[in-house]
């Protein structure tokens, strides 16, 4: 059947960056996914100026439901998926004036538990050797953890899903209370969010690898850079195209890789989620 591939959040910004360069270079078949039709249909339309095809389908990784129609909708027409590139996600801006308690229930909410479960509507469906990236960030960085008991049950290779579940909602009731400090959680509700992914796709990979049928689907987390999109305020450095580049490298890894559950920089480079240092060039 022909080959599918699937971005979350795709009409803007990066993902629409990794939309743009997948339609170029995979035998297949691209959607754009946006919670918005409408925006999601004018992206559609903006690479049609430039010769570029894609499909779209409506996507809310927050809304359970949405989930499980696009689901449906690629078991029915597809049979399967090759690419889940994951890039959906919020952020609060520095200025938000909401309290740390409600920014930590809304972040951690779409960031970690709505890519859960739009993995868990998703996963079924990928086919052998399919690719899945996970949009975390240099915030998703263990080191970004200041406690060291944490660091260590956040790497612990033996962390379930279910536990990582556990410590996410274990910061935003910290976080309700005024304790998540105490309890050695840093103040960014962003930087939880995305240490939690961070650790889910170390935990999604185990998974696959230790059933034969799945051993050769990748599943990467990456560091796209500081990127000039809404999220950076358009502050960022780095073009979307610049962005793009680690997700369009995790996402077209060729057959037998052996880049699974890693951590790919902004530049492709891989580095060590558990006991690696901030590069010097950080962007």
């Amino acid at each position: 059947m022909t080959k599918v591939a699937i971005v979350t959040g795709g009409n803007k910004g990066i993902g629409f960056g990794v939309v743009k360069g997948l339609a170029k270079v995979f035998d297949g078949d691209v959607f754009l996914t946006a919670r918005n039709v409408e925006r999601g249909m004018a992206a559609v339309k903006l690479l049609e100026q430039e010769n570029i095809t894609v499909k779209f389908h409506q996507l809310d990784i927050d809304d359970p439901r949405s989930n499980a129609v696009i689901a449906a909708f690629m078991k029915e027409e597809y049979g399967g998926i090759d690419i889940l590139v994951n890039n959906a996600g919020i952020a609060f801006k520095n200025a938000a004036t909401e309290s740390i308690g409600h920014q930590a229930k809304v972040t951690v909410a779409t960031n970690y538990f709505s890519v859960k479960n739009t993995c868990e509507h998703l996963f079924p469906l990928l086919r052998s050797g399919a690719r899945v990236v996970n949009a975390s960030s240099s915030c998703g960085f263990l080191h970004r953890i200041p406690d060291e008991l944490l660091k260590q049950k956040l790497a612990d290779d033996n962390l379930t899903s279910e536990e990582l579940d556990g410590l996410m909602n274990g910061f935003i009731d910290g976080t309700q209370d005024g304790t998540h400090s105490q309890k050695g959680w840093p103040n960014s509700t962003y930087v939880v969010s995305k240490v939690g992914l961070s650790a889910l796709t170390r935990i999604q990979q185990r998974e696959m690898n230790n059933n034969s049928t799945r051993s050769d689907i990748a599943i990467n987390h990456i560091h796209p850079g500081w990127v000039g999109t809404d999220m950076s305020s358009h502050k960022g450095p780095l073009t979307i195209e610049e962005g793009a580049k680690s997700s369009l490298f995790a996402a077209t890894l060729p057959p037998s890789t052996e880049i699974k559950g890693q951590y790919i920089w902004f530049d492709c480079s891989i580095l060590d989620w558990v006991n690696g240092v901030t590069p010097a060039k950080w962007t």
